[in-house]
């Protein structure tokens, strides 16, 4: 059974609908036993970095992820939730993450090229960086489906792929058991079906 995390944040339900499209057992939910139970765990996220670090600290579920990430048991982030794994963001302040990954979390403005558009919204393609079993059913260049405006920096040791939009921008991330989808694999069409179907196989 894989657990969603609910903390406030997240699209939630079309996220369950995919992994129940590629024969995932799923629940959406805040139940620290359901959590420790499951197979695996997602923690998704859309919106402010602060905000969702905030609903993670102050109803104990971060701490639940993190207890669950040291025994090995298989953590992927998504969007935000992604985001969340790292030590740092400097969106709106400084605001710290949960630490499981190597990196911080910075603004486009100022990296990327000012004639492009922010956020980053639509079709990009991935570009591995290293092989690793969340691609085993994808090949490079694929195109997956972007939302941000803040990206990954410092992350070398757990990047697994990129993304062009000007300058490279992080798009996933693996260390260990803990994974991260820059992307919305369950807006991703097909690909991002294969992503959860890998992630499921884990």
């Amino acid at each position: 059974m894989i657990a969603i995390v609910d903390y406030g944040v997240g699209n939630l339900f079309s996220l369950e609908s995919s992994l129940k499209r590629v024969g995932a057992e799923t629940v959406v939910t805040s139940d620290r036993a359901v959590i420790e139970r499951a197979e695996k765990i997602i923690l998704p996220g859309v919106g402010a970095f602060a905000d969702a670090a905030k609903k993670l600290k102050e109803s104990g579920l971060g701490d639940v992820v993190k207890a669950q990430a040291a025994l090995d048991k298989p953590v992927m982030g998504i969007c935000l939730g992604m985001q969340i794994l790292f030590e740092k963001s400097y969106e709106y302040g400084e605001n710290e993450g949960l630490g499981l990954l190597k990196g911080n979390v910075v603004p486009m403005k100022g990296y990327i090229d000012e004639n492009l558009k922010i956020p980053h919204i639509g079709w990009n393609t991935l570009r591995f960086v290293r092989k690793n079993p969340l691609f085993k059913y994808l090949k490079n260049g694929d195109y997956v489906y972007f939302v941000h405006s803040y990206f990954v920096s410092g992350c070398q040791d757990s990047l697994i792929a990129d993304t062009e939009y000007g300058k490279p921008l992080t798009a996933a991330v693996a260390k260990g058991n803990v994974y991260g989808c820059q992307f919305h694999p369950e807006k991703s069409g097909d690909v991002g079906l294969k992503i959860l179907q890998a992630f499921c196989e884990l």
